[in-house]
């Protein structure tokens, strides 16, 4: 006879704002430090658009080997554990969580065994870059650290405990950012400034960063060890599966998971494989390699900083909506769903806007030595409301059980963006600017259909005003007083000051319209930080 009750353990769980939060925060540090070492990169002397061409080219062949080897496994392993932790099932929980770490440190090696032996033949055929090989190299041994350490955030997000993801993910980013710096100028003075040479330095922060990243994880699970102990023995509700079974199962929810990651990478790796080889026909090589840098360098760099906010909707939503499907909990699964659909809508859309609004003084500010490439940063901006919708409607439904959907839903995108840059990319009127092009397209035909796939899943409490109407009126007054504001202030101080002025603005016009547009209910003010406060406020001042 099957337990019903849970028995209550020591250990205490984060609740789901308080996982996001604490994601959000880790993942904006991240992307600023991540955008600090892009700076010093591209406007290091040596390095610059034709550097970040060649780093971009190695690293997305990297992020598709790591794809396969450990991308979808953390959440993977979230949704099994969760699913066995809202049962009691802590036994269970734990042994998924050491069959996975075994299973994923193999294919790991192979993934990194499989980068450095293939090198060669990948940069001088594939990529047609002979100056990527080395930093494919350097970045090889990071695929298995990368897979074993996904296993173990995977296995501490399930168990509620995401400050650890994040902790170790800011650590990672940490020591990536200090030793890009350092070996970059190391290798600078011994190579006498080879752009080759200091990009294979740039790579190889990155792999000893993600050693750092592991190391923080074994130690704090190492410190938990009592805590599991104790939960494990408290389990209810254990059945003993086969080291096969938990396998299959693991792969079964790893498998659709990573394979939308591959999609994703595969999109990256699209622009790697046609833009060069098609620019190459009406440009030379050096300036080709250049134009696909400052796509893969600075514009994507930029456009994923709102990404970075959002990914802790995506990554929290997993974890809830299985343990709350799990205990049959329809209203829970609407609301985390709606709410955060709605966020990533506030997030999302004034991010794209403002980045249209202000492509070329942004790169003015934050490349003065490199600013050019402001009409692809104009086009790319418009894949971030739709890169952020989906984002979290994937989460949503990955959480939910209905993981082929965006396998589907990203894999149409990506043809049509193959399809676009082997069409507008050779057109020497349109250039680059066909891959960012075709970018736009490639997410908006993922958002539609993995939208229409949520909408027949989950019931969503959200109604087209609050979602869609409120959240346009607010960018638009955003929009609109940070535009005529840069122009005024433009006249009368520095280009560059003007800039962070307006957007400065930018972000108090929106929260402010945000308020007066009364876009959140008060039970979802709450659920922001500091919004039982700020409920308070609102209330005294009668505006709710």
């Amino acid at each position: 006879m099957v337990k019903q009750a849970v028995r209550k353990t020591t250990v205490k769980k984060e609740t789901f704002m308080q996982g996001v939060i604490t994601l959000i925060f880790s993942q904006v540090l991240i992307k600023v430090l991540g955008l600090l070492y892009t700076l010093y990169l591209t406007n290091r002397e040596g390095f610059g658009d034709k550097g970040n061409g060649i780093v971009a080219a190695g690293y997305q062949i990297y992020a598709m080997l790591l794809t396969i080897s450990s991308i979808g496994v953390p959440n993977a392993i979230s949704k099994l554990v969760s699913e066995r932790v809202a049962i009691g099932d802590h036994k269970g929980a734990h042994r998924v969580f050491k069959i996975a770490f075994a299973t994923f440190a193999l294919i790991g090696l192979i993934g990194s065994l499989l980068l450095f032996l293939g090198a060669n033949m990948i940069a001088n055929y594939w990529l047609q870059i002979p100056e990527a090989e080395m930093t494919l190299v350097a970045l090889s041994p990071a695929i298995f650290f990368v897979a074993i350490s996904s296993v173990m955030r995977g296995y501490f997000n399930g168990r509620q405990n995401i400050k650890a993801t994040a902790r170790s993910q800011t650590m990672e980013q940490i020591f990536k950012t200090a030793l890009t710096i350092i070996l970059v100028e190391i290798v600078a003075i011994l190579s006498n400034v080879s752009t080759e040479w200091m990009a294979g330095g740039a790579t190889l922060a990155t792999t000893l960063a993600t050693m750092a990243g592991f190391g923080y994880l074994y130690l704090f699970y190492n410190t938990r060890s009592k805590e599991i102990a104790t939960e494990i023995r408290s389990t209810v509700n254990y059945k003993y599966e086969r080291v096969r079974t938990i396998i299959k199962k693991i792969l079964i929810v790893s498998v659709p998971i990573a394979l939308t990651a591959i999609m994703s990478s595969l999109n990256k790796n699209i622009d790697s494989f046609t833009v060069v080889r098609s620019l190459k026909q009406f440009m030379p090589e050096d300036m080709a390699i250049t134009q696909y840098g400052i796509l893969g360098g600075k514009v994507d760099t930029l456009t994923s900083l709102p990404l970075s906010i959002n990914v802790a909707f995506s990554t929290a939503l997993v974890p809830a909506i299985s343990a709350a499907k799990a205990r049959k909990d329809i209203k829970t699964i609407s609301q985390k769903t709606s709410f955060s659909l709605l966020v990533s809508m506030l997030i999302g859309l004034p991010c794209t806007i403002g980045m249209c609004i202000f492509a070329g003084p942004i790169l003015q500010l934050l490349f003065p030595n490199a600013s050019s490439g402001a009409t692809i940063l104009q086009i790319s901006a418009l894949t971030i409301i739709f890169t952020i919708l989906d984002q979290t409607i994937n989460g949503a439904l990955q959480g939910y059980g209905k993981l082929k959907i965006p396998v589907i839903s990203l894999g149409v995108g990506v043809i049509s963006k193959l399809i676009l840059n082997l069409i507008l990319v050779p057109i020497p009127e349109i250039g680059v600017n066909g891959a960012a092009m075709a970018s736009v397209v490639c997410h908006l035909v993922a958002f539609a259909i993995a939208m229409v796939s949520l909408m027949k899943n989950i019931k969503l409490d959200l109604t087209f005003s609050k979602f869609v109407i409120k959240p346009v009126i607010a960018t638009a007054m955003m929009g609109i007083c940070s535009y005529y504001s840069y122009l005024s202030l433009s006249r009368i101080i520095t280009a560059k000051l003007a800039t962070i002025l307006a957007i400065a603005l930018a972000v108090v016009v929106y929260g402010l319209a945000i308020v007066a547009l009364k876009v959140f209910s008060k039970e979802e003010l709450t659920m922001l930080p500091a919004g039982e406060k700020l409920c308070k406020v609102l209330t005294k001042l009668k505006i709710y």
